[in-house]
């Protein structure tokens, strides 16, 4: 089985090595593009056997899954470079969100999926979101899904529920490490302890909280019941955040969802109204 990438950034590059360090694919089973080919090229010297290819043509016509991970605004150039390189029998994957199945089913005549990864893929950890078209069969399904539990634990969604899992999934880690970051500066600026300590207190802290979130059988609110003694520390700590943060959730669930309709409607111009 060949697998190719086009684009290699930031989630491409990940998926790529997350892969590789999983056994999941071996170097030669994997072919990459990217607009800046030396980008591609450095990607090849770094896993010998990996395959860098000057053009996206090339990337999907030797591959029999394809992983699309570029960004919105030029998703529909790419669709364009590929699109007679594409057959009924390959698999195509977008792992950008406003791009729909039904843009794509349209555009292609290949079989369709959407993937959602997640930067914890990294450690082979962590969900995927997917997607499937009308066109996937169940192999197919199959094929796609042991590729991706060897990096993560595959959830299957509804598409009008992406943008919501997504929050959860894949920007969730960055809302969580933003939250850390500043209680460990409060945590510095205020008592002195060093930033180094604070650091690997707060990383242990989630490692730990994650495992009795996943195997340990807590949910968020038995856990925040089961630390916080009423009356005690963590009790007054939690109602001032209850009362500081109050609306705090609903709006950064509003704010994703606006952003990602935004892109939507771009998407859906550049796709079907090229010339407005």
């Amino acid at each position: 089985m060949n697998v190719g990438f086009i684009g290699t950034g930031s989630m491409g590059s990940i998926l790529i090595e997350s892969f590789l360090k999983s056994g999941a694919l071996r170097p030669d089973e994997l072919i990459a593009a990217n607009r800046t080919f030396s980008k591609a090229e450095r990607l090849a010297a770094a896993h010998p056997g990996l395959k860098a290819v000057r053009t996206n043509a090339e990337a999907a016509a030797a591959s029999d899954i394809l992983f699309v991970c570029v960004k919105p605004k030029d998703f529909k150039a790419v669709i364009d470079e590929i699109r007679t390189a594409t057959d009924p029998s390959r698999i195509l994957v977008s792992i950008t969100s406003p791009v729909l199945i039904r843009h794509l089913e349209k555009q292609l005549p290949c079989k369709i999926a959407k993937v959602i990864p997640s930067i914890t893929n990294h450690v082979l950890s962590g969900a995927t979101l997917a997607i499937y078209g009308s066109r996937m069969e169940s192999r197919d399904i199959e094929m796609l899904e042991n590729l991706l539990k060897k990096v993560s634990t595959p959830h299957v969604i509804p598409e009008p529920l992406t943008r919501v899992c997504s929050d959860l999934s894949s920007c969730g880690p960055a809302f969580l490490a933003y939250f850390i970051e500043r209680f460990v500066e409060a945590a510095v600026a205020l008592t002195g302890i060093a930033k180094e300590d604070a650091d690997r207190l707060a990383a242990e802290m989630v490692r730990g909280t994650g495992l009795l979130l996943t195997e340990g059988g807590f949910t968020p609110e038995l856990l925040r019941q089961r630390v916080s003694v009423p009356g005690g520390i963590t009790a007054e700590g939690l109602r001032m955040l209850a009362l500081d943060l109050e609306g705090t959730f609903e709006r950064l669930i509003r704010t994703t969802h606006n952003k990602y309709n935004e892109e939507l409607d771009k998407i859906e111009s550049l796709f079907f109204n090229p010339q407005s």
